[in-house]
C-alpha cells in the first residue's frame, strides 16, 4: 500500500515537472528548418521570423537549411523531429500542397505529419513577357496564343508554376506549350531572350527583370494590385476571373502540444506586423500574413484538393 502511494506521488511530481516545463517553453534554442538554399525568399523569410521570435521568446531561433528538390528533405527532417516545439519548419505552398498533387508518392504526409501554426506571407505571380514585345495587356497575349499556338510557349521552373499557368490557360483559352527550366531565374531569362513567349514568375525574379526593363508585367494574380508592382493590373481588372496566391507558413511536427502551437500562433501574429518585417517582406514582393492554426489547416486541405484535381486533369507529374 505504501509502495503504491510512493509511485502515485512520483507520477504526480513527474506530471508537475512536465507541465512546468511546458509552461516555461521555450527553455532552450529552437531550430527552424528551411527546405531551400540560403539567399532565396523562403530562407530570407525564415531569418526574418527567427529574429522576431528570438526577440519575443527570449531564446535563439536558429535557421537550418536543408535544400533539396521539392523541399522534401526539410519536410522529412521536421516530420522526424520530436513534437516538443523545438523543431519548426518554414514551409511553402510547393512542398505542402503542390507536391501532394504532383508526386506519385512522398516520404511525408502534409496533413498527417505536420501541425500548421500560422501563415507568414502570401505572394502572387506576375504574368511576364519580353519588355519590347507587342503584348501590352492580357488581351494581346491571349489573342496571340490562340491565333499562333505553334509559336506560343511558356516557361516554368517547377510544378507549382506549371499548374498555375495551366489554370490561367484553362480560364482564358490560351494555347501554349510548356517549356521546363531549372529555376525562376532561368525562366525569366528565357522570356527576356525571346526563347519563350511568357512566364508566370514569383515576385523576386520578376521585380528585378521588370525594373531592369528586361520584362514587362502584364498582370498580377492577386485580388488587388501589388505594392511591389503598382503599375501592373490584376487579372480581374482585365476581365479574367482568376486569383492565385501562394504562401509561406510556419509548421511543427504533428502532435506538438496545443499550448505551444497557440503561443507560436500569437507570436507570429505580432511578428508579421513589426515594421521591420513589413519592410523586409515588401522588398521581396511578399505580403505579411497570419492565421489561426485551424484556419491554416483548412486552407491547406482545400488547396490540396483543388490543385490535385487540376494536376490529374492536365496529367502534370513531378519527376521523382
Amino acid at each position: 500500500m505504501i509502495r503504491r502511494k510512493i509511485f502515485a506521488c512520483m507520477a504526480l511530481i513527474a506530471l508537475g515537472f512536465a507541465a512546468h516545463a511546458q509552461d516555461k517553453y521555450p527553455s532552450k534554442p529552437i531550430k527552424l528548418i528551411v527546405g531551400y538554399s540560403p539567399g532565396g525568399s523562403n530562407d530570407i523569410v525564415a531569418r526574418i521570423i527567427a529574429t522576431r521570435l528570438g526577440e519575443s521568446l527570449g531564446q535563439a531561433v536558429i535557421v537550418e537549411n536543408r535544400p533539396s528538390t521539392g523541399a522534401i528533405v526539410g519536410a522529412v527532417v521536421t516530420k522526424q523531429a520530436p513534437a516538443d516545439g523545438y523543431t519548426l519548419m518554414i514551409g511553402a505552398s510547393g512542398p505542402l500542397v503542390i507536391n501532394p498533387a504532383t508526386y506519385a508518392s512522398l516520404p511525408y504526409s502534409p496533413q498527417k505529419d505536420f501541425t500548421p501554426i500560422s501563415l507568414v506571407a502570401n505572394f502572387p505571380l506576375i504574368v511576364s513577357v519580353k519588355a519590347d514585345s507587342k503584348f501590352n495587356a492580357m488581351t494581346d497575349l491571349i489573342k496571340f496564343t490562340k491565333e499562333n499556338p505553334q509559336l506560343s510557349n511558356y516557361a516554368s521552373s517547377s510544378s507549382t508554376f506549371q499548374l498555375a499557368t495551366e489554370m490561367l490557360k484553362e480560364r482564358t483559352g490560351m494555347l501554349a506549350m510548356h517549356v521546363p527550366y531549372k529555376g525562376s531565374g532561368d525562366s525569366m531569362k528565357s522570356v527576356a531572350s525571346g526563347e519563350t513567349t511568357f512566364s508566370m514568375l514569383d515576385p523576386g525574379p520578376a521585380s528585378g527583370a521588370i525594373n531592369g526593363k528586361l520584362l514587362r508585367g502584364l498582370a498580377v494574380t492577386s485580388d488587388k494590385r501589388s505594392a511591389t508592382f503598382p503599375n501592373v493590373p490584376t487579372l480581374k481588372e482585365q476581365g479574367i476571373d482568376l486569383s492565385i496566391q501562394f504562401w509561406i507558413g510556419l509548421f511543427a511536427p504533428a502532435g506538438t502540444p496545443t499550448p505551444i502551437v497557440k503561443l507560436l500562433e500569437a507570436e507570429i501574429a505580432k511578428a508579421v506586423v513589426h515594421p521591420e518585417t513589413v519592410k523586409s517582406m515588401a522588398q521581396l514582393g511578399l505580403q505579411p500574413a497570419s492565421s489561426t492554426s485551424e484556419a491554416f489547416a483548412r486552407q491547406i486541405g482545400q488547396e490540396t484538393a483543388s490543385w490535385t484535381a487540376l494536376a490529374r486533369q492536365k496529367n502534370i507529374k513531378a519527376e521523382q
